[in-house]
């Protein structure tokens, strides 16, 4: 797959910015704190790709159809819509700024010939409706060129308007906006797989919601307790199973998974299965807490396993086994003894995604300094990448990376102490079915492809 300098990466890197035209363009400025990529999210066949921003902008990617006198360019993805989803508010009750920042995107599966969307921010959630039209009516009999109305007196005769091909126009219309249904704010949506309901989860509820109605939702879960003072955990991420509608999971910052059944309750708070990893003594920190915290969790395409991202490892679950996970990877070990100067700079804070291949052999994650990480259930081999503009030309090969803590030091490894700590993948995506992978670096969208095993599909 992935690993070593056998596989030659095809890799194409976005940097957008919107400028005043409204066109996009690439970005060799200082980067602007709006145009930082906070989602990304391909859809349900891969031919779609959406990313978010600080900004409340979604820039949507499509991958361009394969061409035998191109051959190279196979699967690239081009820009293909740009709208303003999200602008910034202000609740007036609470004195509250609400950011514009989208905090997630989630693609709803394909009915027709239109695409939709759900984005939300910190309060909001919308759904989009994304077309094409490549044709426009032509020949009205009350209606001039431009649209304006004919003096009737003027219409003798009637005519039969006709199609007449334009070029294509991508549009996209708001269909729903769900608001008010959170008072904390929305860290994580999810479809349920009946594609008619979605959850939303903050830090203390998970409503669920009809995607037909929007005045209201139905709280599931609710972990506030009656006095703020008691609050021992809050929740981090949820996630709906990917076959069974009833099934749910949500993840805490205590580093527990609770997987709910809405057959059992309708308000989920008892949940239906705890897992949960007893901490090993030797390994007690004043930081234990912190970096137990959950910052993603994602079930398997499968189904039987899910995957948790804290601030050290990533950990597969089987739904089956309570007590401890199935697998464990370190992701950066080596910050183990830099947990002091991290708290100090906030970074420990940081909350990294992770996500599955498409057959849930291999995960992914990122880390700082722009490395990201791919881990080989099957092998247990695991790579570092980097993705950077150094890197970035159209068909280089990745070379693997390698951070080393003291010691002897190969001719191209990187010091720990040399990490740059401002550089993260927080966000990265996988294509549903192939090698294909979407890593968000600050304000950049790296595009890698493994070609040597798409050439082999």
């Amino acid at each position: 797959m992935f690993w070593g300098r056998t596989s030659t990466f095809v890799q194409k890197m976005k940097n957008y910015r919107k400028t005043d035209e409204g066109t996009n363009e690439l970005q060799c400025h200082p980067c602007a704190p709006s145009d930082i990529i906070s989602t990304v999210e391909f859809n349900h066949t891969g031919e779609l790709l959406a990313t978010g921003d600080k900004g409340g902008r979604v820039v949507i990617f499509q991958r361009e159809p394969e061409s035998k006198n191109e051959p190279y360019n196979q699967g690239e993805y081009n820009v293909y819509s740009t709208f303003q989803s999200h602008e910034p508010e202000f609740d007036y009750l609470k004195s509250l700024e609400i950011e514009e920042k989208i905090n997630k995107i989630k693609w709803l599966p394909q009915q027709n010939a239109a695409h939709s969307l759900l984005s939300t921010n910190d309060k909001t959630i919308k759904l989009w409706k994304i077309t094409e039209r490549d044709k426009r009516p032509e020949g009205y009999n009350l209606k001039d060129e431009e649209g304006k109305l004919k003096d009737l007196s003027t219409v003798t005769s009637l005519q039969v308007p006709v199609l007449k091909p334009m070029d294509l126009m991508v549009e996209v219309t708001p269909r729903r906006i769900f608001a008010n249904g959170h008072t904390y704010h929305v860290n994580s949506i999810s479809v349920n797989s009946d594609c008619e309901t979605y959850m939303s989860a903050d830090d203390l509820r998970i409503n669920l919601w009809h995607l037909a109605i929007t005045d209201r939702s139905f709280n599931i879960v609710d972990i506030k307790p009656a006095n703020m003072e008691d609050l021992t955990e809050v929740i981090t991420a949820s996630e709906f199973h990917p076959h069974h509608c009833n099934l749910f999971v949500y993840s805490s910052s205590k580093g527990s998974l609770r997987l709910c059944d809405m057959r059992a309750s309708a308000l989920c708070d008892k949940h239906s299965k705890l897992y949960e990893e007893p901490e090993d003594p030797s390994n007690r920190s004043f930081f234990s807490e912190i970096i137990s915290s959950v910052s993603d969790v994602k079930f398997s395409h499968s189904g039987r396993y899910m995957l948790t991202r804290d601030y050290l490892t990533v950990k597969v679950w089987d739904l089956n086994m309570e007590t401890k996970p199935v697998e464990t990877y370190q992701v950066h070990d080596y910050l183990r003894s830099k947990l002091c100067s991290l708290y100090e700079n906030d970074c420990i804070f940081d909350k990294f995604e992770c996500a599955w291949n498409g057959s849930d052999s291999v995960i992914m994650t990122g880390a700082y300094n722009n490395f990201f990480r791919m881990f080989d259930r099957n092998t247990k081999r695991d790579v570092t990448l980097e993705a950077s503009r150094e890197s970035s030309k159209p068909r280089a090969i990745l070379k693997p990376r390698r951070v080393c803590v003291g010691g002897k030091r190969r001719k191209d490894d990187i010091s720990v102490d040399s990490l740059d700590f401002t550089k993260k993948i927080l966000h990265t995506a996988w294509h549903p079915t192939e090698n294909i992978i979407a890593i968000a670096a600050t304000n950049n969208l790296y595009i890698f492809q493994d070609k040597v095993n798409s050439e082999m599909h």
